[in-house]
This record gives structure tokens, C-alpha cells and sequence, in this order.
């Protein structure tokens, strides 16, 4: 940012869509402030999906959540409870339509998008991702629904069959749009009738399905069955539940923040059970203490770093994607199990110290990057793919 306030890089006009008074956008332009610059011009998403959005020849225009707001949520998902889990699937296709829209409105008018809606199509439907990053050589769990010509996912019988022709006996089912592990059921078999599921996801007496701040465990197949069969129009991926990395006797995983092609943050995340997300009773880890017990297994932190920054090359016109890393209990093996395209949202997470970014936090290093983006030249050039 000293880069703009010493007059060695151009200013950005810079614009957001998201949700005017959302805590992403006040975090975002709480950034832009601390950088002294202007004000970066806010676009709702309810004028993108009523058709009122416009943009203007030489903006940045950065592309937020449409998440937290209950009209946004309406019409994007049809339901009027933010509740219930169901409606992905009608979320996910207006969601893109709408990104479309909004992309082809700002580079018809002169605007650079960092966010690009092809991308952001392939990242919101875990099965695209996973084919993609599956593809390109990055490490992922095994999954019988990876890629864009994998079996369509009816109801639980399916479930139970391709766990079985996999040889899976543990794995995550999700719904394929989700985010915040809503969906996510954490499932194991073992034979005919035996079967547990540990899950946010509540059911109620009338068959619906509602987020829960709780994680439960289910015993009953048929409620199991009762569950995924009413998931299943919207779309399932069912991926390997892979033993993790433990600290301090608590599951880890690790989301990393990628920003213009570098790994800039770390966030360990620990839980009792197998979603770490936070609200979820997940908690921040040590990340010193990771970073001990990588170098004494034998490990290297910086091949952490390049996993994650070869899943992010795998989207190189999205500016900022998180990643979520699997260690495996050696700490010296690692997977990834998702990238997210809004998955900044960490407050108070300055970057890595040994990095570009130390001191920033999550939004004022996407800004600080802006000036290497451009350098980076044209995103569409870049390869995907392991780095070796």
C-alpha cells in the first residue's frame, strides 16, 4: 500500500458488491481507510439480482459473499427461513447466472473484475473443484463424485454404493453448493443397518432440515437416509474421511489464505468433532506450535504453503481463495479438501511474519497485492497444478 501512497502505483477505483453493512464490507473498507484511499463504492446484490447494478470504465471491482442477508437469500434460494439447509441447488444457479451478469455488465463498461464468475462457478460445486485440483496433480481425498462427469448422487442407496465400490467406510457427504459445513454429514457404515452420521444438520418431526449451531450424531439409518434423500436434489459430493493432524488432542485443519499466487495467512483450526469450523465449537490453534511440530516430524511449512498456493494457481483470475488443507497424523502428508472463494472472513489474522504480508490482515493485504496482480500479467496464462 505504501506503493499507492508514495505514488509508485495508480490509486484503484475501486468498487465491492456484497451487502451494504455487512461485516465483510466494513471490514473490507475499514482496510481501504487504513491504506488512505478513497472510499471503495458499494454495489447490494439485491440491485445485481434486480437488475439495477452498473459499473464504469476503469473500476476494480471486487466480488463479495451474498450471504447474511434474508431478501438476498429469498430470491437467490426461493426459501424464507436462512435456516433450512434445503435450496442449494436453485442458489447455486442463480448465484452464477447472477455473477455472469454482473461480469459481463463491468467488462462491457471498462471495470477489472478480481473476482471471475467462471471461476467462482467451479468453486462453489465441490465437485468441479475437486475434479479440478484432482486433475491438475494437488493432492485431494479420494472421491467417487469428483468432476464434472461423475455419477449424479440420487438419495442415501446411492450413497451406500459408491462408498462401497470405493471401499470407503468413512466419508464426508456435502452438499455440493454448501458453505459453512452446512449439509456436511460426517458418515461411517459398517454393514447392513449399522450406520452413524455426525452433522450440524437438525430434523425435524416433519422431515425438514434446518443449520444448527449443534453438532449431533445420528444412529438411525433411516434418519441418516431420511437426511441425504432430501439433500440429494440439490446435489451431493461424497469424499474420503481422511485421518487429520491432532493438537493438544483435538482434530486440525488448516485454512489458508491465498492472495494474488501467495500463501499470506494461516488460521489452525481445532475441534472434538470432525467439522473444525468455528462456529461449530471449532477453536483457533497455535500455528507456532504447528509450525514445531511439522519441523520435529520431519516436515516443512513451506510445503504447506506451496500446496496450497498450487490448489489457488487452479483459479488464477480470482484474487483471494482459502484454502482448506488436511495434515495427515504424520504431519509430513497433506491434502486439500476445498477451495472457497470468500473464504477471507478471518478477523484479527495478520499474515504470516516471514511473508509480504505480515501485519495485514486478510483485506489489507488483498489491497497491498493489487499492484502484483497486475504484474502477474494475464491470470488465464498461469499454470495449475503441484508445484514440485
Amino acid at each position: 500500500m505504501s506503493a499507492y501512497l508514495s505514488g509508485q502505483a495508480p490509486e484503484p477505483r475501486l468498487t465491492v458488491v456484497g451487502i451494504p453493512g455487512n461485516r465483510r464490507l466494513s471490514l473490507f473498507q475499514n482496510a481501504v481507510r487504513a491504506a488512505g484511499l478513497a472510499p471503495a463504492r458499494e454495489v447490494g446484490w439485491l440491485d445485481v439480482l434486480r437488475g439495477r447494478a452498473a459499473f464504469g470504465a476503469g473500476e476494480t471491482v471486487r466480488i463479495d459473499s451474498p450471504g447474511e442477508d434474508p431478501e438476498v437469500d429469498r430470491l437467490l434460494r426461493g426459501a424464507d427461513d436462512q435456516t433450512r439447509v434445503e435450496g442449494t441447488g436453485r442458489w447455486y444457479e442463480r448465484f452464477t447466472a447472477a455473477a455472469r451478469d454482473l461480469g459481463r455488465a463491468a467488462t462491457a463498461a471498462g471495470a477489472e473484475l478480481l473476482d471471475d464468475p467462471d471461476e467462482l462457478a467451479v468453486l462453489f460445486d465441490k465437485r468441479l473443484t475437486h475434479g479440478v485440483l484432482r486433475t491438475a496433480g494437488v493432492q485431494v481425498p479420494l472421491s467417487p463424485t469428483s468432476g464434472p462427469v461423475a455419477p449424479a448422487v440420487s438419495g442415501w442407496d446411492d450413497v451406500r454404493t459408491l462408498m462401497a465400490e470405493a471401499g470407503l467406510s468413512r466419508a464426508f457427504v456435502k452438499i455440493a453448493h454448501g458453505s459453512s459445513a452446512s449439509g456436511v454429514l460426517a458418515v461411517r457404515t459398517a454393514g447392513p443397518g449399522r450406520v452413524s452420521a455426525t452433522t450440524s444438520v437438525e430434523l425435524d418431526d416433519a422431515g425438514r432440515l434446518f443449520n444448527s449451531l449443534r453438532v449431533r450424531r445420528y444412529t438411525d439409518e433411516r434418519a441418516v437416509a431420511a437426511i441425504v434423500d432430501t439433500l440429494a436434489p440439490d446435489g451431493l459430493h461424497i469424499e474420503q474421511w481422511v485421518p487429520k493432524g491432532s493438537q493438544h488432542g483435538r482434530e486440525a485443519d488448516l485454512r489458508v489464505v491465498v492472495i494474488a499466487g501467495r500463501a499470506t495467512h494461516v488460521v489452525v483450526r481445532t475441534s472434538t468433532s470432525p467439522m473444525t469450523n468455528l462456529h461449530l465449537g471449532g477453536a483457533r490453534g497455535d500455528l507456532d506450535a504447528l509450525r514445531a511440530t511439522i519441523d520435529a516430524a520431519g516436515g516443512s511449512f513451506s510445503t504447506v504453503l506451496m500446496m496450497c498456493e498450487a490448489a489457488a494457481a487452479c483459479f488464477p483470475a480470482t484474487h483471494c481463495v482459502g484454502v482448506d488443507l488436511l495434515p495427515a497424523p504424520s504431519w509430513r502428508r497433506y491434502s486439500v479438501a476445498e477451495v472457497n472463494a470468500f473464504g477471507d472472513l478471518l478477523p484479527g489474522l495478520t499474515g504470516l511474519p516471514e511473508r509480504e504480508a505480515a501485519g495485514l490482515d486478510t483485506y489489507a493485504a488483498q489491497l497491498a497485492a493489487l499492484p502484483r496482480r497486475a504484474e502477474r500479467g494475464t491470470p488465464g496464462q498461469r499454470p495449475c497444478g503441484h508445484l514440485a
